[in-house]
């Protein structure tokens, strides 16, 4: 079985889609589309603009996103999902790839999610933090014994987990992760305490513009990142997305259950190859493609 994966946030590069854009009618018809939904030339910032340029959240954002489903549409046939998932951003790719969403819808739902993300970073500063070489058991004890607002965000990989929330608390964390034995406890440079409560005021703001939306069947399960499980029930998935700005990434209970439900290979589409070292890292066996 086929599984086709999403890259989130930090797969920008300069020049990303540019190859796309120029030898596909297809794809520069796609970006043209989306140039005109933004209202600015991403399309141009994308091929051409600064690493300061591309970390914009309102471009990051979109940006990735436009590029994913772009690849996806431009191999045609060839795409022939049996299941998909995308990691934190990269959720909304896969809907648009399975069908639920619409690309000009898919695109609308980044862009508020990207503007709703950076008002809440704007309204409390928050930080987030990688931890290296301990079990998540005992970094989920340490977040919670940790005064103040810090929790697992990202389930990247065994041995890879992300925490987030209040700045000092973050510090905090980091300090007791490293006596507790992690190999590293390193604060990201990021704007803001992604899937953390302190994203509640975007949650309540997304959570309108999804509820607002049309979803269609997919033609395949996604398996979502607030459950890690497979879904394929309208209802539910626009309530796990909705769910998914203050819920931890579950990435990796989400590919060993791929692999459980019989996945074979895996393939990434979109900017970067950051999930293919992801579940390279979760199961050695696991085939890319």
């Amino acid at each position: 079985m086929k599984a086709y994966i999403f890259p989130g946030q930090g797969s920008q590069f300069s020049g990303m889609g540019k190859e796309l854009y120029e030898t596909s009618e297809l794809a520069k018809a796609m970006f043209e589309q989306a140039n005109d939904i933004i209202g600015f030339r991403i399309s141009d910032i994308m091929f051409a603009g600064t690493d300061e340029e591309l970390r914009q959240t309102n471009v990051t954002q979109p940006a990735i996103f436009i590029h994913s489903v772009i690849q996806a549409r431009v191999m045609g046939d060839d795409f022939k999902p049996d299941m998909v998932a995308g990691h934190s951003l990269g959720e909304f790719s896969a809907l648009v790839a399975n069908g639920t969403l619409s690309f000009e819808d898919g695109l609308k739902l980044v862009i508020e999610r990207a503007n709703a993300m950076q008002k809440a970073c704007e309204t409390t500063p928050g930080t987030m933090a990688a931890v290296l070489a301990l079990e998540d058991e005992k970094v989920e004890m340490i977040c919670k014994e940790t005064p103040g607002i810090v929790v697992a965000a990202n389930y990247n990989c065994p041995g890879q987990l992300v925490i987030s929330g209040e700045v000092e608390a973050v510090k905090a964390a980091c300090e007791k992760l490293t006596a507790a034995g992690a190999r590293r406890a390193l604060l990201l440079p990021v704007g803001g305490a992604f899937h953390s409560p302190l994203m509640e005021p975007a949650r309540e703001r997304l959570a309108a513009a999804i509820e607002s939306t049309t979803f269609n069947k997919p033609s395949c399960p996604v398996y979502q990142n607030a459950t890690a499980t497979p879904q394929t029930d309208i209802t539910e998935i626009r309530k796990n997305l909705i769910a998914q700005l203050t819920a931890p990434v579950k990435w990796t209970q989400s590919v060993e259950h791929m692999l459980a439900d019989g996945a074979n290979t895996f393939t990434e589409v979109g900017p970067g190859k950051v999930l293919q070292g992801l579940v390279k890292k979760i199961n050695k066996e696991a085939v890319i493609v």
